[in-house]
């Protein structure tokens, strides 16, 4: 017996160690989903909102700290807001170096201003028909003004970003970082100029992408408070999906395989393989920073690769916070398979419509119970992963 217990000690001091663990017992590495509801001291628990407002804090420390990189605070002394006709113009000076982003400002033929604004990260990929007849303003934030998006091209002209020529020493941060900074100083502008001079209610903002921009919508409207809905469409491994859930399955972008121009090159070589159950925090907190605002999650179990199976269990570990606070009408997700990728089929259609209904027009229209995966619904064992 004094042999095994020595054994045992031996393995766990070679765990590597990661800020948040070291001694404390209820911090050691799990294969469960952390709970999102508890410090990472592991000794406290929310009780309410104003607590759950403080641990959001701490859980976008961690994820800028292991995942994206810092996004560094503007000042309103170090930015310029103006409108061009129905363009917005938004100059922010750090230091010697500027960058003007530009976004155009699509208003809608029905009702008055001020209108609610829904952005697309990138581009909004949500079909016209859900949308012409809404009196809803509609505005593309164009990422490639701050961060180049390499994927496809390799990542060759870094040094040229927007964002890394006012900031050079946060060149290593990933895209995802740079892109929530870019999109925080366009609502900036739009609140510099105020209501009168945009037309937009800056109440009723919200966000929404598909695929990679689907994960760029659910970081800047879990990192911007003043977004009032997300809809996160097909956001795949690195947005909704759990690393930890996606690392059991075959076939899908998971930490080992995704794309390291939107993440810190750190994150791999910290959490790779079975490291990933260090990770002090999973995307289901991800999704909870969005909490107590609204989400919605679209899925297309079509793509593999999208590991929607993964982010079927991070919703639900992520719905606990809303339920716990009560508002769990705030947190919804529908997938289905049988479309192309990024093309929302007719049958989704309802549960967008509510969700903007609800959050961007104040609609009196229930969003309860929207709660759609029929590939995974009583097939896939929620509790193997979630244990708060």
């Amino acid at each position: 017996m004094k042999h095994l217990t020595l054994a045992i000690i031996a393995v766990i001091l070679s765990l590597p160690l990661t800020e948040g663990y070291g001694q404390d017992e209820n911090r050691l590495p799990s294969h469960n989903l952390p709970n999102p509801l508890k410090w990472k001291d592991g000794k406290r628990e929310v009780n309410d909102i104003s607590q759950w407002n403080e641990r959001r804090e701490e859980i976008a420390s961690l994820i800028q700290e292991h995942e994206i990189g810092f996004i560094p605070e503007v000042s309103r002394s170090q930015m310029k807001a103006r409108m061009n006709g129905d363009t917005l113009f938004v100059t922010v000076t750090v230091g010697h170096e500027s960058l003007t982003l530009s976004s155009v400002i699509q208003y809608p033929k029905e009702g008055s201003a001020p209108y609610p604004l829904l952005i697309g990260s990138s581009r909004i990929s949500l079909p016209d028909t859900l949308l012409r007849n809404r009196p809803v303003a509609l505005m593309n934030y164009n990422e490639r003004q701050v961060n180049g998006y390499s994927q496809f091209r390799g990542d060759t002209c870094k040094a040229n970003y927007g964002f890394v020529r006012l900031y050079p020493e946060l060149r290593d941060n990933g895209a995802y970082s740079m892109w929530i900074w870019g999109f925080q100083r366009i609502i900036d502008g739009l609140e510099m100029l105020g209501t009168e001079t945009t037309g937009i209610d800056l109440a009723h903002i919200g966000v929404t992408g598909c695929s990679y921009a689907g994960k760029m919508a659910l970081f800047c409207g879990a990192f911007d408070p003043r977004v009032c809905l997300t809809i996160a469409q097909e956001p795949g491994g690195g947005g909704v999906a759990s690393w930890r859930v996606s690392h059991t399955i075959e076939g899908v972008e998971d930490l080992d395989r995704t794309d390291y121009h939107w993440f810190k090159e750190s994150l791999r070589e910290n959490y790779h393989g079975d490291s990933v159950y260090l990770l002090p925090y999973d995307h289901h907190e991800l999704c909870a920073l969005v909490c107590p605002r609204a989400l919605l999650m679209l899925g297309n179990t079509d793509y593999k690769w999208l590991a929607d199976e993964s982010g079927y269990i991070s919703i639900n570990a992520a719905r606990r916070v809303w339920e716990h606070l009560g508002i769990s009408d705030r947190i919804g997700y529908s997938i289905l398979g049988g479309h192309p990728h990024c093309q929302l089929p007719p049958e989704q259609y309802p549960e967008v419509e509510a969700f903007i209904d609800r959050f961007l027009l104040d609609k009196p229209v229930s969003t309860s119970g929207i709660n759609i995966a029929p590939m995974f619904d009583g097939k896939v064992d929620l509790t193997k992963w979630i244990d708060f």
